[in-house]
């Protein structure tokens, strides 16, 4: 883990971006986490719909990824149960390989039953492809979402200030709790 960290702060340094990773307060948090998912309804009725029917929903408000040869990723978020913040949890990846420059997006992740919800909690670190596959949302006709990723024990939704994105993943993302 300690490598992981170091590659995304150094990515993140080489590309001029800052990181405040782990120095938000649970209070800017959860202003962010409030925020996002007013941007979320926005951007999709069916995912409101969806959202409404979770036991869980994981909310990363902004995840900033950047690299130059070497890249990561980071951000942190709440999970929402009941509407309520349950937690507090970073997300954070590495890659190496032919990258150049940054971006930041919103990435939320809907556990649509106990059981998955409960998995996910009880994990000491939840790697998004190994510990649960998400199935990423797009968007059809009319703005529904497809009725057999309705159907997933997990969905994730990845947007920016543009809308919902495509043809992203969250594979080998690591979400661990962040401690009290």
């Amino acid at each position: 883990m300690k490598i992981l960290t170091t590659l995304i702060a150094l990515s993140l340094m080489l590309t001029g971006i800052t990181a405040q990773a782990g120095l938000e307060s649970k209070k800017e948090i959860d202003t962010k986490v409030e925020q996002a998912m007013q941007d979320f309804y926005k951007h999709t009725s069916a995912g409101k719909k969806l959202a409404g029917k979770a036991s869980g929903v994981l909310v990363f408000p902004s995840v900033v990824k950047a690299g130059i040869g070497i890249g990561g990723e980071y951000g942190e978020g709440a999970l929402l149960v009941k509407g309520k913040t349950a937690a507090y949890y970073n997300v954070a990846s590495a890659s190496i390989g032919f990258q150049l420059g940054a971006q930041a997006r919103t990435q939320i992740i809907l556990f649509m039953n106990d059981k998955v919800l409960k998995e996910f909690r009880n994990s000491q670190g939840w790697e998004a492809g190994v510990d649960g596959s998400v199935a990423i949302a797009t968007l059809g006709a009319g703005g529904e979402i497809s009725s057999e990723t309705a159907k997933e024990p997990i969905i994730g939704f990845i947007f920016s200030n543009k809308g919902l994105m495509y043809n992203l993943s969250l594979e080998g993302s690591k979400i661990t709790r962040i401690k009290d």
